[in-house]
Parts: structure tokens; sequence; C-alpha cells
């Protein structure tokens, strides 16, 4: 029955290009209450990735178990292909991450930069640094955004 309904949505859709890009799924730990975090969902759902929304009361504890240093912290914490996604980090540089595979704990855009995505306030955008950090050669500048 299953290959029957798979042939049949194949007819009617055609065939899947070979080039579809299939992203990881990407945990969300945010607070129930944060709007930002779920426009950051939403960006990265725009760019491809399923997202998996998971409310969390109190975020302290999850950031420590996570090993997100307070220096790297955000508002929401995302798991993605065993790297963390801290804050209101760009989906072209987890994509990038995800490429590259760089030895490291994750991604993080520290504070809430003003201009990140899901911190979209009118035409106004700070510049901010997405750092890459828990390597073995100590954290660094991944990109920076906003730049003039």
């Amino acid at each position: 029955m299953r290959k029957l309904l798979y042939a049949a949505a194949i007819s009617v859709m055609g065939a899947v290009p070979a080039f579809a890009e299939t992203l990881p799924q990407v945990d969300v730990y945010k607070s129930p209450l944060c709007g930002c975090c779920s426009e950051w969902v939403e960006h990265m759902r725009a760019a491809g990735f399923p997202v998996n929304v998971r409310d969390v009361e109190d975020m302290t504890p999850l950031k420590k178990m996570a090993g997100v240093p307070e220096e790297m912290e955000s508002c929401h914490t995302a798991v993605v292909d065993g790297y963390l996604v801290e804050g209101h980090v760009p989906a072209s540089d987890v994509k990038r991450l995800l490429t590259e595979r760089p030895e490291a704990r994750g991604l993080s855009a520290p504070g809430m930069p003003v201009g990140s995505p899901g911190m979209e306030q009118g035409g106004h955008k700070d510049p901010y640094d997405v750092i890459l950090f828990g390597g073995k050669t100590g954290d660094r500048v991944y990109s920076r955004q906003n730049t003039p």
C-alpha cells in the first residue's frame, strides 16, 4: 500500500530533483513566552530546516547541561546534528557549520542583537559577530553580520 501511495505521489508531483537539499532537524529549546525565539524558528523553517520546538520554563539548567558558556548565552538554545546553536544565528551560518563541520561545540550570536534573525526592528540593524565556540583552538569569530 505504501509503495502504491508513493508511486501515485511521484506521478502527480513529478520526480524529486536529485539536488534537493536535505537538512537535519533543529531541536529548539525556548521559553514559551519568547516571541523573538518563535520568529527565529520561522527563519530556520523558511531556510528549509525541519524544526522541533520544546518550551522550557527555566533555560538556565539546560544551558549549563549543554555546556553553553555564560558569555555565549542568548534567549534560546538549539541542537542540530550534534552542534549547539545559541541565539539568533542566521540559517546561512548554520548551513555553513554543517558543511564545514569544524571541531567545536557550536555557534552563538551572544545576547540578542537587533537586526539578527528574529530580532528585526524595522530597518535598524546593529552589527554583531557570530562566534564559533568550544573548539580546541578557542572561540573565534565565525561571521560578521550587518557590517557596513
